[in-house]
């Protein structure tokens, strides 16, 4: 990665991952051995890699990207099943608090970032860009190939 580019990707999330929000999802067990931190910020950056790929808005998708799962709540707390359908809502109305509110787009990206397990779809190529992002580093995490990424100290490195 560019050093260029990972300087325009930190620049998009930098105050975000200065809210203690954000950095509340340290404390939270996402996958195995993965914090939701650490799943949030690396579907941020390959979301944002793929909006601008695809001519979207990388910055919006960047953002969304790291807000996907501020639920904010041990999600053992919940059935998985239930799990899956609640944590978007509680996201999407924790960031709308973060931010002052969201743009249409930005909730999209966050409610539908389970598609096609939940009933919403994403409507614009940012809201795509996350939910594929999601699936992708929830493949990578699931087969511990995250903890052997350069990405992963690169990210882990943002805010010490």
């Amino acid at each position: 990665m560019e050093r260029a580019e990972w300087k325009e990707y930190r620049d998009c999330v930098a105050a975000l991952l200065a809210a203690p929000e954000v950095a509340r999802l340290k404390t939270i067990r996402h996958h195995p051995g993965v914090s939701c931190y650490e799943h949030s910020a690396f579907v941020s950056y390959v979301a944002w890699r793929l909006a601008r790929r695809w001519g979207a808005d990388g910055a919006l998708a960047a953002r969304a990207g790291l807000l996907h799962d501020l639920y904010l709540y041990d999600p053992r707390s919940l059935p998985s099943w239930r799990q899956c359908f609640a944590h978007p809502v509680a996201a999407a109305r924790n960031a709308a608090a973060l931010e002052g509110a969201l743009s249409p787009k930005e909730e999209n990206c966050i409610l539908a970032h389970m598609w096609p397990l939940s009933v919403r779809a994403p409507h614009s190529r940012e809201a795509a860009a996350v939910c594929l992002a999601d699936k992708l580093c929830s493949v990578a995490e699931v087969l511990h190939v995250w903890r052997r990424l350069a990405l992963r100290r690169a990210m882990l490195s943002l805010v010490r």
